[in-house]
Protein backbone atom coordinates (compact mmCIF):
# COMPACT_ATOMS: atom_id res chain seq x y z
CA UNK A 1 0.00 0.00 0.00
CA UNK A 2 1.42 3.38 -0.90
CA UNK A 3 1.90 6.11 1.70
CA UNK A 4 -0.62 8.32 -0.08
CA UNK A 5 -3.27 5.60 -0.07
CA UNK A 6 -2.67 5.01 3.64
CA UNK A 7 -3.15 8.68 4.49
CA UNK A 8 -6.26 8.87 2.37
CA UNK A 9 -7.67 5.84 4.17
CA UNK A 10 -6.68 7.19 7.60
CA UNK A 11 -8.88 10.29 7.39
CA UNK A 12 -11.30 8.82 4.92
CA UNK A 13 -10.62 11.68 2.54
CA UNK A 14 -9.47 11.37 -1.04
CA UNK A 15 -7.13 13.78 -2.80
CA UNK A 16 -7.86 16.65 -3.66
CA UNK A 17 -10.62 16.75 -1.03
CA UNK A 18 -8.03 16.62 1.77
CA UNK A 19 -6.85 20.09 0.75
CA UNK A 20 -10.42 21.36 0.79
CA UNK A 21 -11.01 19.78 4.20
CA UNK A 22 -7.85 21.37 5.61
CA UNK A 23 -8.81 24.78 4.21
CA UNK A 24 -12.35 24.45 5.61
CA UNK A 25 -11.01 23.40 9.02
CA UNK A 26 -8.51 26.25 9.08
CA UNK A 27 -11.18 28.78 8.12
CA UNK A 28 -13.65 27.39 10.66
CA UNK A 29 -11.18 27.88 13.51
CA UNK A 30 -10.53 30.78 12.04
CA UNK A 31 -6.79 30.61 11.47
CA UNK A 32 -4.43 31.95 8.85
CA UNK A 33 -2.11 29.47 7.19
CA UNK A 34 0.68 30.86 9.39
CA UNK A 35 -1.25 30.17 12.60
CA UNK A 36 -2.34 26.75 11.37
CA UNK A 37 1.34 25.99 10.69
CA UNK A 38 2.15 26.75 14.33
CA UNK A 39 -0.76 24.65 15.57
CA UNK A 40 0.25 21.56 13.57
CA UNK A 41 4.01 22.07 13.77
CA UNK A 42 4.61 21.95 10.02
CA UNK A 43 6.02 24.49 7.57
CA UNK A 44 4.04 27.09 5.64
CA UNK A 45 4.88 25.46 2.28
CA UNK A 46 3.55 22.17 3.64
CA UNK A 47 0.13 23.64 4.52
CA UNK A 48 0.09 25.41 1.17
CA UNK A 49 0.83 22.17 -0.71
CA UNK A 50 -1.90 20.34 1.22
CA UNK A 51 -4.50 22.99 0.50
CA UNK A 52 -3.55 23.13 -3.19
CA UNK A 53 -3.70 19.34 -3.55
CA UNK A 54 0.02 18.90 -4.26
CA UNK A 55 0.76 16.85 -1.13
CA UNK A 56 -1.00 14.70 1.44
CA UNK A 57 -0.55 15.09 5.22
CA UNK A 58 1.69 12.64 7.03
CA UNK A 59 0.18 10.13 9.44
CA UNK A 60 1.00 12.38 12.41
CA UNK A 61 -0.49 15.46 10.73
CA UNK A 62 -3.57 13.44 9.70
CA UNK A 63 -4.05 12.42 13.32
CA UNK A 64 -3.73 16.05 14.46
CA UNK A 65 -6.32 17.10 11.87
CA UNK A 66 -8.64 14.37 13.12
CA UNK A 67 -8.18 15.61 16.70
CA UNK A 68 -9.07 19.15 15.62
CA UNK A 69 -12.22 17.89 13.89
CA UNK A 70 -13.15 15.95 17.02
CA UNK A 71 -12.57 19.00 19.21
CA UNK A 72 -14.81 21.09 16.97
CA UNK A 73 -17.49 18.39 17.08
CA UNK A 74 -17.41 18.53 20.90
CA UNK A 75 -17.37 22.33 21.06
CA UNK A 76 -19.94 24.03 23.27
CA UNK A 77 -20.42 26.54 20.44
CA UNK A 78 -23.18 25.30 18.12
CA UNK A 79 -21.75 27.03 15.06
CA UNK A 80 -18.42 25.21 15.42
CA UNK A 81 -20.17 21.85 15.92
CA UNK A 82 -22.29 22.43 12.82
CA UNK A 83 -19.29 23.42 10.72
CA UNK A 84 -17.37 20.36 11.91
CA UNK A 85 -20.26 18.07 10.97
CA UNK A 86 -20.66 19.81 7.61
CA UNK A 87 -16.94 19.36 6.87
CA UNK A 88 -17.06 15.69 7.82
CA UNK A 89 -20.16 15.12 5.71
CA UNK A 90 -18.70 16.88 2.71
CA UNK A 91 -15.12 15.55 2.73
CA UNK A 92 -14.89 12.36 4.82
CA UNK A 93 -16.43 9.53 2.83
CA UNK A 94 -14.80 6.24 3.65
CA UNK A 95 -14.52 6.37 7.42
CA UNK A 96 -16.51 7.89 10.25
CA UNK A 97 -14.22 9.81 12.58
CA UNK A 98 -14.67 9.20 16.28
CA UNK A 99 -16.28 12.11 18.12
Amino acid sequence: MSAVAFHQDYLGVEQPAIGQLIRALRQTLPLTQEKFVALLGVSFPTINRWENGHATPSLLASRQIEILLNQLAASPEATLRERSQASRGKYCFSRTLKA
